[in-house]
């Protein structure tokens, strides 16, 4: 289970595992928390109180003092896995659903034609289509798009990377998507 980790305006900044959110707890460098504590950390004795140290560990916290995510200001990292969760493991050629290991990043624009390896001229396709389509442009090859692509917002990024989101993560992020995204279909 990791934690999502966000700036103090609330702007998702990474995925941390629950030994690196301790050490923000400790640090007392939580700002504030959301979602239901997941996982409770019990430590030494105390000499002064005889209390034992616990910290519960929140699903989502905001770090005080962290820099805003210059992610907000890029568009994210395009993957395979990313793109195939985006277009949700559907040909945007034949309309067909396909696991992962059948699916391929096509370049609606070939590179080799000036196309440019990006969220815009990328989509996901199964291998049948995209070697039918060659190097050719969709017009060209009498292949007609079933969706257009889009460049994904920072809370979808989040999602497409394909991590084990607990409900609360998911609730906050889908409530930043906007409305068009196919990760609310």
């Amino acid at each position: 289970m990791d934690v999502l980790q966000l700036d103090v305006s609330g702007r998702p900044q990474a995925w941390i595992s629950p030994k690196e959110a301790a050490v923000l707890y400790a640090s007392d460098e939580v700002a504030w928390t959301l979602g239901h504590a997941c996982q409770v950390l019990r430590g030494g004795i105390q000499r002064a109180t005889g209390r034992q140290s616990v910290i519960e560990l929140h699903s989502i916290i905001a770090v005080r003092g962290s820099v805003p995510s210059r992610a907000w200001r890029q568009s994210p990292a395009l993957t395979n896995g990313k793109l195939f969760v985006r277009d949700r493991g559907l040909c945007a050629y034949c309309g067909r659903l396909f696991h992962e290991e059948e699916l391929t990043r096509e370049h609606i624009v070939p590179v080799s034609r000036g196309g440019h390896d990006n969220w815009m001229n990328c989509i996901t396709a199964c291998r049948a289509c995209n070697g039918r389509k060659g190097n050719r442009m969709p017009e060209e090859a009498h292949m007609s798009l079933l969706y257009l692509p889009y460049v994904p917002s920072l809370h979808e990024d989040m999602i497409l990377r394909g991590r084990r989101i607990l409900a609360d993560q998911m609730e906050f992020l889908l409530a930043s998507v906007p409305r068009n995204s196919r990760l609310h279909g």
